[in-house]
């Protein structure tokens, strides 16, 4: 059994915010192209791209630069607000994950090490 992870969504009042939008950023930076990005969640380039789109109409701004094609064949950047919100949701995520760790070991503990409870054999 692999280890419990908690998952954090900010509900915010413009819109959500969660692990899938901020792995899509981190691997636009990683990869250079939001086309690139996508691909490496199995995901269009049309649902990258609306999802960073959403995230522009989330946040007020940009979490994107694009680079039409060219020569050098285009490509996307984060930009600091981008950067901003990656890094204050891995901070968000670490103190939630630490805040947690006893309740997440106390239910791992009554559910025997398993992920869920069995079915109870009678009521």
């Amino acid at each position: 059994m692999s280890a419990p992870r908690l998952s954090i969504r900010l509900d915010l009042p413009t819109g959500r915010i969660g692990p899938g939008k901020i792995q899509l950023l981190e691997l636009i930076a990683r990869e250079g192209s939001i086309a690139a990005g996508g691909r490496a969640l199995n995901m269009s380039y049309r649902r990258a791209w609306e999802l960073v789109n959403e995230m522009k109409q989330i946040l007020g701004g940009p979490v994107v630069n694009v680079a039409v094609g060219g020569a050098k064949g285009g490509g996307a950047t984060l930009t600091p607000l981008g950067e901003r919100l990656i890094a204050h949701y891995r901070r968000i995520e670490a103190a939630a994950a630490k805040a947690s760790q006893g309740e997440v070991a106390a239910l791992v503990e009554e559910l025997g090490g398993k992920n869920s409870p069995e079915p109870p054999s009678s009521f």
